[in-house]
């Protein structure tokens, strides 16, 4: 019998999309390989535009070859006009063209749930969007934003002030608040002692404490907690109840971080998955 394709239900299989638009890494633990994986993790459907390739691995980056902006602006079309995209998360966007092409289609697109994370440095020290790219990201992107996740570096350039500490976490928010997100969830990993996170919706502070874990696998876990707060709102989750999930899995995965390479590796985005199916890994380091 010939099979009707009009017979078929619209909502068969419906699962909620997120779409990446960052940098690739190739060495798997960052951008959007990262990205990717953490959706596929917390239950959304994984698309991408690419903005940059990176000739990368655990020990740092080697190198970067920029996509031209009419093609990241082609993969976002070619991804938006075929699919209903729930949430989206930003990444690198290294060059001032890219920021622009991206911000306009994200309003062409009227795109909601947007991320972003301000990438602007690797942790190997290699600069990842340049000054001008940074004006352009804070004049036009951040007020498309339901909210923003600079750690306290990126915090600290986007607010044009030292963020060592809680306090200057609240200053830092409120100031990029001001420059047009819904809300600002500053990343306190690089705090001394505890590794709290804050997040400010222009009205109050959520802390999020979180236990620090002594390991040197931590390569692309801005990129994985990002997003992994896209997951969330992709399903249908406000943004505190996404931030939550996201502190639990990032946890999680720094906690059985995975020792490959020869440098800093990632964390494990599907550890929630593989302690769920009782496979495990000899540990190699103290957490």
């Amino acid at each position: 019998m010939e099979n009707n394709k009009s017979e078929i239900p619209d909502q068969e299989g419906k699962i909620p999309v997120a779409l990446t638009i960052a940098g690739s890494d190739s060495g798997g633990g960052a951008g959007i390989q990262a990205d990717l994986k953490t959706f596929a993790a917390l239950g959304a459907y994984g698309a991408s535009a690419i903005t940059a390739l990176t000739a990368q691995n655990t020990c740092g980056v080697q190198g970067v070859f920029d996509v031209p902006p009419d093609f990241v602006a082609a993969q976002i079309d070619a991804v938006a006009t075929d699919m209903k995209i729930d949430a989206v998360k930003t990444g690198m966007l290294s060059k001032p063209e890219i920021v622009e092409v991206v911000a306009q289609r994200i309003k062409e697109h009227s795109f909601e749930n947007v991320v972003v994370d301000p990438v602007m440095i690797s942790k190997s020290g290699h600069a990842l969007l340049s000054v001008e790219a940074g004006k352009v990201l804070i004049k036009k992107l951040l007020p498309l934003a339901l909210v923003v996740t600079p750690n306290l570096h990126e915090a600290g350039v986007l607010a044009d002030m030292v963020v060592e500490n809680m306090e200057q976490m609240r200053k830092a928010a409120r100031k990029i608040y001001d420059m047009g997100p819904k809300s600002v969830l500053v990343k306190g990993g690089h705090l001394e002692g505890v590794a709290s996170d804050l997040l400010y919706d222009g009205r109050v502070f959520m802390s999020l404490p979180g236990k620090r874990l002594l390991t040197r696998h931590t390569h692309g876990t801005g990129c994985t907690f990002a997003s992994a707060v896209a997951a969330g709102l992709a399903r249908g989750m406000d943004i505190y109840d996404s931030v939550r999930q996201a502190k639990e899995y990032i946890t999680q995965a720094i906690a059985e971080g995975l020792a490959v390479g020869k440098g800093q590796g990632p964390p494990h985005h599907m550890a929630c998955l593989y302690r769920a199916a009782g496979i495990s890994f000899i540990r190699t380091f103290s957490s």
